[in-house]
């Protein structure tokens, strides 16, 4: 039999990363995940004082360098310095987490024009320039990892929620095209489509019949998920042993998509 060497699974020293929505929430709990490894990482957000704070709170945690950068991540220019910022800090651009994201919900008579637009300006139009900033970095060496969140909402339908299914089902033809464009410079991307987590973003539905039924009862589990759940798929990806992964959309929602 031939000898096959072992990897040392999640083992990210060495590397730096960036992770947008980086300040809270599973973008929040990737990145605890990613430091737990060893990368150093650049936590990109919004709002100034929730994104010093998560990174003031993983440097307590974790000895690795972990920096701010506040960002809109709608906006090219901003995109770009928050690229240029992570080759200051650290020299190079190994791992890119899409992970900001906003979720307007209403009958589609009941949403305005401009809550779609904006939806699809931070979940599309920002993970396609966050991804557009760091590639020619990633080129350069040759390498790197890049992991859009989607959603479950990107791979089945739910009433009420035009203007989120539609930019994540977007987000997961971007990663499938994506992918294929940047397999040759030895770039891998690949989705992570989070089911029912109880984040910031679902704690108005948490205790509605909605959330009960439609959500957490449509789990295999039935039952939220925990925000470490979301670091091994991240991690994973993230990391050499997923280096044969491109274009992959890997479900992690306790079994919903799987009924």
């Amino acid at each position: 039999m031939e000898n096959l060497p072992g990897i040392k699974l999640f083992d990210l020293s060495g590397k730096a990363a960036i992770v947008t929505g980086g300040s809270k929430g599973l973008g929040l709990a990737m990145a605890a995940g990613l430091a737990s490894s060893g990368a150093d990482l650049l936590l990109v957000s919004r709002n100034h004082t929730e994104g010093e704070a998560a990174a003031k709170e993983l440097s307590e945690q974790f000895p690795v360098k972990i920096r701010y950068f506040s960002a809109d991540v709608s906006d090219q220019l901003q995109t770009e310095a928050m690229a240029k910022k992570a080759m200051e800090e650290f020299g190079r651009i190994d791992i890119l987490i899409n992970s900001a994201g906003i979720n307007i919900r209403g009958a589609i008579n009941e949403v305005s024009l401009e809550d779609f637009q904006k939806v699809m300006d931070i979940n599309v139009t920002g993970t396609w320039l966050c991804c557009r900033a760091v590639t020619p970095y990633m080129k350069a060496a040759n390498k790197g990892k890049i992991i859009n969140l989607a959603s479950t909402l990107g791979l089945v339908g739910l009433a009420n929620r035009t203007p989120y299914t539609s930019s994540k089902g977007a987000v997961v033809q971007m990663t499938r095209a994506l992918a294929l464009e940047l397999a040759p410079f030895n770039i891998n991307v690949n989705a992570i489509c989070p089911g029912p987590f109880l984040t910031e973003m679902n704690l108005p539905i948490a205790d509605t019949e909605e959330g009960k039924k439609f959500v957490v009862g449509a789990t295999a589990l039935g039952r939220w998920g925990e925000m470490k759940e979301i670091q091994g798929a991240a991690l994973f990806l993230a990391s050499d042993a997923a280096s044969y992964l491109v274009g992959s959309i890997l479900a992690v929602d306790g079994g919903w998509t799987a009924r």
